[in-house]
Parts: C-alpha cells; sequence; structure tokens
C-alpha cells in the first residue's frame, strides 16, 4: 500500500492492446505510467493500407501485446490486479485493488476491457447483446499450410465464417451465427463448439479445405463467446472523460467484430491518448495557457474524447451493420447483399481500416 501523499502520474487500468499502446506512447513522451490488468486476450484481425493498396494481416494477439510489453521498463506492469472501486481524494483517484492493497493516480485510463469498472464509473451504458456469438481457432502446419496469403470468406445462411493465414504455418479462422434454442450446450466445451461449427458449415456446402482447417485446430485454441458491442447512440453523449478520468479499447467502443478493427482501433486510441495527455502534461494544452497541471490534464483528456468520439460511433454502428447484412438470411436481404450490397460493403471495411491516427507528437 502506498501512503497517502504517494501518488502515480499515470494508473491505465488493463495491459490489453489499449492499455499497452498507451503505456507505451506515454513512456516514450516521458511521462511515468502503471498499467495494471492480464494479458491474455482472443486473436483479432487488422486491416493496414492507405487508399489502396491495401492489405488484410493476420497477427497473434499475444504476439503483439508481447511485442509491445517488452517495450516498457520491467516493472511497468502490474498482473493480476483487478480493481474493485474507484474513490476521489480531491483530484486523486483511490483504486481499491481484490488483494487489498490502494494505488493512488493523478490521472486514471480505464482500459479494463468490455465489463470496465472505470466505464461504469464515468457512467457508460453497458454493452448490449447482439444476439450473435463468434467462435475462433487456429489450425497449426508444422511443415507449412500451402494456401495463398489471401482472406477466404463464406456468408449469409444465418452465419458468417472466414479463414486467413497469420503465417507459412498458421491459419486464422472464425464463425459467427445467430444464437437459437437449436444450440443450446455447444459452448460447453471445445469439443462440442467444433464440431457445431463443422455441422453447420457442411450444411453450406462449404468447401472441404476450409473444413479441413477447422478439424485440425488443437481444442486449446478454439474459443467462443457472445458478442457484444455499446450502443452507438449511447457514445454520441457519453462521458468518455470526466475530470483526469478516461476509458479507451474495449471499455470505451466495445464492437463486433466484422470489420477486425478491434485491435486497430485499440491501438488508436493508444496513440491518440499518449499525445493529447502527454502534451497536457508538458503544458502544451491546445489554447496555451499557463493553466495548473490539472487543468491541462482534464484539457488533455477532453479533447482525447472530442478526437475519437465519432471514430467510435462510426466503428461500433458499421461492425454492426456489416455483421447483420453479411450474416443474414432473410431472403430479401441476402437478394440485396448478393446482388448489390458486396461492393458497399467491401467499401465499407476498406474506409474504416483507412484511418490515420497521427504519430505520438504534433
Amino acid at each position: 500500500m502506498q501512503g497517502k501523499d504517494a501518488a502515480e502520474d499515470v494508473v491505465i487500468v488493463g495491459a490489453g492492446m489499449a492499455g499497452l499502446a498507451a503505456a507505451l506512447g506515454l513512456h516514450r513522451l516521458r511521462v511515468i505510467s502503471s498499467a495494471t490488468g492480464e494479458i491474455v486476450r482472443e486473436a483479432d484481425l487488422t486491416q493496414q493500407g492507405k487508399r489502396g493498396p491495401h492489405e488484410i494481416r493476420c497477427v497473434r494477439r499475444n504476439v503483439l501485446l508481447q511485442a509491445l510489453e517488452e517495450e516498457l521498463p520491467k516493472g511497468t506492469i502490474r498482473y493480476s490486479s483487478k480493481i474493485v472501486s474507484i474513490e476521489e481524494d480531491g483530484d486523486i483517484k483511490i483504486l481499491q485493488l481484490a488483494d487489498g492493497s490502494v494505488l493512488r493516480a493523478k490521472v486514471l485510463i480505464g482500459c479494463d476491457g468490455i465489463n470496465s469498472v472505470v466505464a461504469k464509473w464515468l457512467g457508460l451504458a453497458k454493452p448490449s447483446y447482439s444476439g450473435r456469438a463468434a467462435a475462433r481457432g487456429f489450425a497449426h502446419y508444422p511443415d507449412g499450410h500451402g494456401f495463398e496469403p489471401e482472406f477466404l470468406q463464406f456468408i449469409g445462411h444465418g452465419f458468417r465464417s472466414g479463414m486467413l493465414p497469420c503465417n507459412e504455418t498458421d491459419i486464422y479462422w472464425f464463425f459467427t451465427w445467430t444464437r437459437s434454442e437449436h444450440d443450446k450446450g455447444v459452448d460447453e466445451s471445445a469439443a462440442k463448439m467444433k464440431q457445431f461449427v463443422l455441422d453447420k458449415l457442411r450444411g453450406s456446402k462449404v468447401p472441404e479445405e476450409a473444413l479441413a482447417v477447422i478439424d485440425r485446430s488443437e481444442m486449446s485454441d478454439v474459443l467462443a463467446a457472445p458478442l457484444r458491442f455499446r450502443p452507438p447512440l449511447s457514445l454520441v453523449t457519453a462521458s468518455i472523460s470526466r475530470g483526469n478520468v478516461c476509458v479507451a479499447g474495449d471499455a470505451l467502443h466495445p464492437m463486433t467484430p466484422d470489420l477486425g478493427q478491434g485491435g486497430c482501433s485499440a491501438l488508436e486510441d493508444g496513440v491518440i491518448l499518449a499525445r493529447c495527455l502527454g502534451e497536457a502534461l508538458a503544458g502544451k494544452d491546445a489554447k496555451g495557457s499557463g493553466s495548473a497541471e490539472n487543468g491541462r490534464i482534464e484539457a488533455g483528456l477532453r479533447e482525447y474524447a472530442r478526437i475519437r468520439r465519432w471514430r467510435s460511433v462510426e466503428l461500433v454502428a458499421t461492425a454492426y451493420t456489416v455483421g447483420f447484412i453479411q450474416q443474414s438470411d432473410n431472403a430479401i436481404v441476402s437478394f440485396l447483399r448478393d446482388k448489390f450490397l458486396s461492393g458497399v460493403l467491401a467499401g465499407r471495411l476498406l474506409k474504416m481500416a483507412d484511418y490515420d491516427c497521427g504519430t505520438l507528437s504534433n
């Protein structure tokens, strides 16, 4: 436990993509930060490119997290430190941890995921269940899989599925579907989930080579979860920041995975947040005033919230819409999708990826 007068400059709750990106950005701007949390997340897709030619790259999330972590000074991350409550002592935020210890923070950044304690403290709306679920997995080919570096996708019939090589030996696959009474119990084990996915795909005449990838997956590499999102309209007026507290990553904009932008948007948050906060702490606030440090911090976090608000709204809304259209088995929606909307959806995917968050310093 720290003494009453001791306080960290910045405490980042959560050591996922957004938390580590923000911590690393602040470190490179010479701002001391302390991250708490676990370094385990499911894999995700990221899209890269600027007005073509575009790329889609698949990176194992734990590999990217490890790369970010290794750039931070030892002792920056405090593992398995769950935040129980947040209290205030003037401008200082007091964090009660599950192990009984206490942290005092001049700045509190919530990167603690979809069930964020910090987002709840700020009063953000609870994430909503989309009615859909997702299964994900990896197939490993020690001698090489032989697939071209292409993204294969199968849509319609009430599901959306795809696969993408990560490298010469690993292939990532996913399967999203709309929950029903008929699939109860499929997520009781990885084996049941894998068999459920294979049965659904076989019934839709998906190519055998795609089925073989899923069939090859080890049980430990198969994950499943319900898909939730923060209602985009709630983000229009939400308190993304208040005083010296803000949120980023899934704590801010949880979305369905239909854009492949979850990890990318978290990195965007980290860069922009580090830039805004770093400039504020250095006394370079937008108005150039000589206001007190707390005032500069609040102004920096407000600027971060201003920049990220509409980007977050657009990401969440577009992801939900794309997923609904691509996965729908409604006859009218399917006809419009197959005849007219495929190009539009592809364009939206590229537009969402074609975003420049700038650099750490202006």
